[in-house]
């Protein structure tokens, strides 16, 4: 397997983010939902302005994975008021992991998930949390070999539908 760089994102990349951004989160929910709610989510959640106000928003940061010149996935995180739920001072939210499908297995998910535990460590966080969709056994399994327990349950709204996501968290402190 050839080097993986994890890089920040820097506000002159938010094409590329929105690329990997709308691509990966297609090729991971697609098949479950229907074309107009994937459409709603991906125009809302991965336009240019939002996009901008996420990258320049101090309570997020955003990661790629490289391999040479590709990126073949991307990791967000979010901080004290910026976090999408709890909005703890003492905690990190891991609000995205995402590879591109071609990548899985190949230990790039890994590696983002080692970028936000150095950036947990390195802000002194109590613990780290996320939401993690109820019907992604992949990302439960992932998340539960890295030692994150479950402790709670909410909706996230997909276009107009509203699905549970698990609530997971790894207590640091």
């Amino acid at each position: 397997m050839p080097n993986i760089d994890i890089k920040k994102v820097g506000l002159d990349e938010i094409g590329q983010l929105q690329e990997i951004g709308r691509k990966t989160f297609e090729e991971s929910f697609s098949a479950g939902n229907t074309e107009e709610n994937m459409r709603k989510y991906l125009d809302e959640s991965f336009s240019p302005e939002k996009l901008t106000r996420e990258l320049t928003d101090p309570g997020s940061a955003f990661y790629f994975a490289r391999i040479g010149e590709e990126i073949v996935g991307y990791l967000k995180l979010n901080f004290g008021a910026s976090q999408t739920e709890l909005k703890d001072e003492k905690a990190l939210e891991i609000e995205r992991i995402y590879v591109v499908k071609a990548f899985h297995g190949k230990k790039v998910g890994q590696l983002l998930y080692e970028q936000a535990m150095q950036v947990a460590r390195q802000m002194n966080v109590a613990y780290v949390w996320l939401g993690v969709w109820e019907e992604n056994p992949r990302a439960i399994h992932f998340y539960k070999k890295n030692g994150f327990v479950e402790f709670d349950k909410h909706v996230f709204k997909l276009g107009d539908d509203e699905q549970t996501d698990i609530m997971m968290k790894l207590q640091l402190s």
